[in-house]
């Protein structure tokens, strides 16, 4: 296992079978499950109507899948991907439980691949086996994430932005 933190790496410092359990975890709210169903124009009223969800067997309202995706996606982002190019895709994706409003997601991911690209020198391919999780370790969403991830040489330089600032000349105004 590599000691360097799991923010800082690119794809030389990545070993398959590394095992990245996620730093943050999330309590869905139904609001979060709304607004993102609103937001992702997604009618089904299993998302949108305690009624409905009950008659159909559940006791809450199941999270919409593709913010489950979506979230725990997000959890593995700021661990595993800082230095990523772009996403190549997402294979794999199972949902073995629903998740409820009011649950909390954790996530945790395995390195599955490496391999050099054969187009970018200066990128690799990495293959993330992920997994997302209630507080009680009842398994939601599986998927596998492919990336193209910048080398440790390669890595662009982000220049931060200085705020702009005023010079004061004389002596202060009253009111």
């Amino acid at each position: 296992m590599n000691e360097l933190a799991w923010r800082d790496r690119c794809f030389e410092d990545f070993a398959v079978g590394d095992v990245c359990k996620h730093r943050n975890a999330r309590t869905v709210t139904g609001y979060d499950n709304l607004l993102f169903t609103l937001l992702t124009q997604n009618p089904a009223p299993l998302h949108l109507n305690h009624h409905y969800a009950h008659q159909l067997g559940h006791d809450r309202i199941p999270l919409n899948s593709t913010l489950t995706l979506a979230l725990v996606t997000g959890q593995s982002v700021a661990d595993l991907t800082p230095n990523v190019m772009t996403n190549l895709g997402w294979s794999e994706i199972k949902l073995p439980a629903s998740a409820y409003e009011g649950e909390t997601i954790y996530s945790e991911s395995t390195i599955e691949s490496l391999r050099d690209s054969a187009k970018r020198p200066n990128v690799g391919i990495v293959g993330i086996q992920t997994v997302g999780y209630t507080e009680d370790g009842r398994v939601v969403i599986e998927f596998t994430r492919t990336v193209l991830m910048y080398r440790r040489s390669d890595v662009p330089v982000h220049q931060r932005p200085e705020p702009a600032r005023i010079e004061k000349s004389g002596p202060p105004r009253s009111g």
